[in-house]
């Protein structure tokens, strides 16, 4: 995989960097029973077969070695895409004729002539990069027809509908992928005929209904390209060749490698196929099916198909599909054997599979197999699963199962004592889980520019996805669609990124003229709020509330009880009360990072007492308000003890400027002068003692605040330098957490306190404030006659103090990398500012790859705790280390702490599930590099 995720770079758009000319020599081509010669030209790595053939060429290679029926064929590599684009869209030397030369391998094996008369090859043209990318890019089927090649298919099969139903199908891919032609054009000349014939699926429609469709398609060709379909069955094949390269760089391919981190330089392989038949009667059908269910991960095989009908009419949702068990009933030789070989796939696999499908007059083909797309659900429980089957090792389902999956089990649910009060509109297929509330928006591009530009949360309401749908699909909160099932192209995007979905709502009926949808007697306009159940299928009227729940999937627990065993970096959370902490020990927090002293001097009833201690006009006024502080300090810190038994608790001291307590200069500013014009209105003597008294008190708090302001607050008087100036205040907060901490021991709790100083920037600064609080410390645990095990350390956030490290750690028992400052300091810029502002832009324009406020800046930020970490245990070896910035939760950063060697990440209680994982994965990492 890639680092770059953006718009691809003109190099890669080449092919890659450092592109050279190939020999004429050179094999592009491979017929897929040349397992061997593939194997030989990558030195026998299968996933280096993968990326030469890409996945689905791979994958038909590898069926054919087993002997599963695969119609015959062979894969032009990807390695000849980027040569084709590097060498300005001209295929390399010799790959054409390699092409030929293949064509006439499967004539060999079919009997069968591409272009003759007699017993014509028909074939399809699809692409296959190494990474599954469903619907991305592009396909023709029924490649090598003509008038003349029609009329004796015709004749030979005694079946002109189904021919021409073939050759109309030929010249609305061909003209939509290779030409451009809008695909609108042609589905309204095959809707006027459903109507004129009297029928409501194509199905229905009979020979002549499809040749007149056939010579219309033809007219609509030319109008938009400007010449006659090419009646040349190889100029057919070249043209949908480059094609499918050229389709590598289509819009809807970059947008989907973003979103799902592929590279931009792997390039695609073309596949070209014999073309078996679905659409031949009523004993062939086509399908798409998974060897267990995509969406529970239940064992059991999940898929849609169509009888009479060919492959691309399932994806794309066209017609109402059945579910797989149904083939039973119908066609059960043929189902059976399908069941066969799905068992044997997965068995070989050891993954679960995604398999499409033909059956032609009874006879089963396999056209693809690939690991299948799932939820995060599925994912888990399927790994799970294969490990209890001996299919996979715990190491293998650890690493199989990717942390953002594990960020879905969190996802919003729709709130159930809302949805008592709440309207059901529709129900359809639920093919991706979550709960989603947004905006109807009926296009892909309003999905994208309401989300994008205007900040709006929409679903994505569309009769059926298509792959040119899915930048909307990216930015939709969640998709509705009228029609597709379980394993249409709506359901599978949905589903691999992680978007709640429900499609196959066949009472929906949208209107994309009006802009609105009517399901029944209600219609809905877009810009209306609806809220989709993904888990159940539902859609309700209106926005409704969603919670998120409470992490107690079996499968999960057991996974990340697997990924504990691997993992060797411990995970603590960020939490400042004891439900926070109890959240987080529920979640597998090993410890408490951060705890912020200064959240709970915000609360209500708190917030006046620390008013008055910052107006307090001598050190006798100040400590009477740190007094009425103390019991309610000790309090907090008694709950988050209790909370965490026998797990470490780092506290910090109070950490911002003490400004940010009072009201804003504006703010009291404007009220002293609504209070002048009020007071010349008063006429009672109540009225302007009340008003007089009021000004009093902000004229003393504007004064306050004018002698607290600083030009930059955030590097002013704040961390450290407030306890160095105002001893009292930390000396209270570290008294209240050793009687806190004494009281739990007595009463039987393992308490592990650890008292961290922010923001130091010299090592002079933490010898006065550790050892005057250090003082207090022993004088607290001298008068409750306990001894508490404990840690004084600090918080790294700014430069000056890693580069120091060494000098630091003679005093600190402990780092913490404060990585939100220190990533501010070192960049020199406001995380406030710059992410609403420039940081934006210098994303777009790839100066930086990534914003540094979430995943964390290892050439920089990270140079300097790598630096801190080396210098600060030369001087004290068994010096523990974490992280307790926002990056703790980003498994990126998680990775490099891991490399670093640092103890412990710490994280919001959210994101520790996720960080456990992460964890064990750069544990994993680490041992397979080795």
């Amino acid at each position: 995989m890639s680092e770059q995720l953006k718009t691809p770079t003109v190099a890669a758009q080449a092919g890659g960097n450092g592109y050279k000319p190939q020999p004429t020599n050179k094999k592009w081509v491979y017929l897929f029973g040349e397992v061997k010669e593939a194997e030989a030209a990558v030195g026998g790595s299968w996933d280096g077969v993968r990326a030469l053939l890409g996945g689905k060429g791979a994958g038909l290679m590898d069926m054919t070695r087993q002997g599963i029926p695969v119609p015959p064929g062979f894969t032009v590599s990807t390695e000849a895409c980027n040569a084709y684009l590097a060498e300005g869209n001209n295929f390399p030397p010799g790959m054409w004729e390699q092409e030929l030369a293949a064509v006439k391998e499967i004539e060999k094996l079919t009997g069968k002539t591409f272009g003759g008369t007699d017993n014509p090859l028909l074939v399809s043209c699809r692409s296959g990069a190494k990474f599954s990318m469903p619907g991305m890019m592009d396909t023709v089927l029924n490649i090598g027809l003509n008038d003349e090649i029609a009329e004796t298919m015709a004749r030979l099969t005694n079946d002109r509908r189904f021919v021409f139903d073939l050759y109309r199908r030929l010249i609305q891919m061909f003209g939509s992928v290779v030409m451009g032609v809008p695909d609108e054009a042609f589905e309204v000349v095959i809707t006027s005929r459903r109507e004129l014939a009297g029928v409501k699926t194509d199905s229905e429609l009979k020979a002549q209904d499809w040749e007149v469709v056939t010579r219309r398609f033809k007219e609509i060709y030319r109008t938009f390209t400007r010449s006659d379909f090419p009646i040349d069955p190889y100029e057919q094949l070249k043209l949908a060749t480059e094609a499918v390269f050229k389709s590598w760089n289509g819009r809807r391919a970059i947008d989907y490698r973003n979103a799902a981190g592929i590279a931009h330089d792997l390039g695609t392989a073309v596949n070209i196929q014999t073309m078996v038949y679905g659409n031949i009667g009523n004993n062939s059908a086509t399908g798409v099916a998974m060897s267990r269910d995509a969406s529970t991960g239940e064992k059991e095989p999940e898929g849609d198909f169509l009888v009479n009908a060919q492959g691309e009419d399932v994806v794309a949702g066209i017609r109402q599909t059945q579910p797989l068990q149904e083939l039973n009933d119908i066609m059960p030789a043929a189902y059976n054997e399908f069941l066969t070989i799905a068992g044997k796939l997965e068995k070989h696999y050891r993954n679960m599979q995604d398999m499409e499908f033909t059956i032609e007059n009874g006879k089963l083909w396999l056209l693809q197999t690939r690991d299948g797309k799932r939820t995060a659900q599925a994912e888990v429980k399927i790994a799970v699963d294969m490990v209890e089957e001996g299919l996979i090792t715990k190491e293998e389902a650890v690493w199989r199962v990717k942390p953002a999956q594990v960020d879905f089990f969190l996802h919003p649910q729709l709130d159930r004592e809302a949805l008592k009060a709440s309207k059901k509109i529709a129900s359809g297929l639920n093919v991706s889980p979550g709960a989603a509330v947004g905006m109807i928006a009926f296009d892909a591009d309003t999905a994208e520019r309401w989300a994008k530009e205007d900040g709006r949360k929409v679903i994505m309401v569309r009769p059926e996805t298509k792959p040119d749908d899915v930048h909307g699909m990216l930015a939709a909160q969640g998709i509705l669609t009228s029609r597709g099932g379980r394993t249409s192209h709506a359901a599978l995007v949905a589903r691999q990124f992680g978007k709640p979905a429900v499609v196959g709502v066949m009472e929906l009926e949208i209107d994309l003229d009006l802009r609105q949808m009517v399901i029944g007697e209600l219609t809905v306009k877009e810009g209306d709020w609806i809220s989709l159940d993904g888990n159940l299928g539902h859609v309700y009227l209106g926005q409704i509330p969603t919670v998120v729940p409470d992490i107690k999937n079996a499968y999960l627990i057991k996974l990340l009880g697997w990924a504990d065993e691997v993992r060797t970096l411990g995970v603590w959370a960020n939490a400042d009360y004891p439900r926070d902490a109890q959240r987080a020990r529920e979640y597998g927090a090993q410890g408490i990072g951060l705890c912020r002293t200064e959240h709970m001097f915000f609360e209500t009833e708190r917030l006046p007492i620390v008013q008055n201690m910052i107006m307090a006009k001598n050190v006798t006024e100040r400590n009477e308000a740190l007094d009425k502080l103390l019991p309610l300090q000790r309090g907090d810190f008694d709950g988050l003890f209790r909370a965490m038994d026998g797990q470490p608790v780092i506290i910090r001291l109070i950490d911002p400027p003490l400004h940010e307590f009072l009201p804003s200069y504006e703010e009291l500013v404007q009220r002293l002068a609504d209070l002048k014009v009020q007071l010349q209105h008063f006429h009672t003597l109540s009225e302007i003692d009340e008003a007089l008294s009021e000004i009093r008190v902000k004229q003393a708090y504007l004064e306050r605040v004018e002698a607290l302001r600083e030009q930059n607050p955030m590097l002013g008087t704040r961390g450290v330098r407030l306890g160095i100036i105002i001893p009292e205040l930390t000396k209270m907060q570290v008294r209240a957490i050793f009687e806190a901490a004494c009281q739990c021991q007595k009463d039987g709790i393992d308490v592990q306190p650890e008292v961290m100083i922010p923001l130091i920037f010299h090592v002079n600064e933490l010898k006065v404030q550790q050892t005057a609080l250090e003082a207090v410390a022993k004088e607290v645990m001298e008068e409750q006659g306990v001894q508490v095990n404990y840690k004084f350390g600090t918080m790294i956030e700014i430069p000056r103090a890693a580069l120091t490290a060494d000098e630091v750690a003679e005093i600190a028992q402990f780092f913490s990398f404060g990585t939100n400052d220190l990533t501010q300091t070192t960049f020199g810029i406001s995380r406030d500012d710059a992410e609403a502002g420039f940081l934006v832009e210098y994303q777009q324009r790839n100066i930086l790859e990534e914003n540094p406020f979430g995943t964390l800046d290892v050439a920089g930020v990270g140079k300097l705790m790598k630096m801190a970490v080396e210098m600060g245990r030369k001087t004290r070896p068994d010096l523990e280390v974490g992280i307790c910035g926002e990056h703790g939760g980003d498994p990126k950063t998680i990775a490099f702490c891991h490399q670093i060697g640092l103890n412990y990440v710490s994280c919001s209680p959210f994101r520790v599930p996720i960080a456990r994982l992460a964890a064990a994965h750069a544990a994993l990492a680490e041992k397979k590099s080795k």
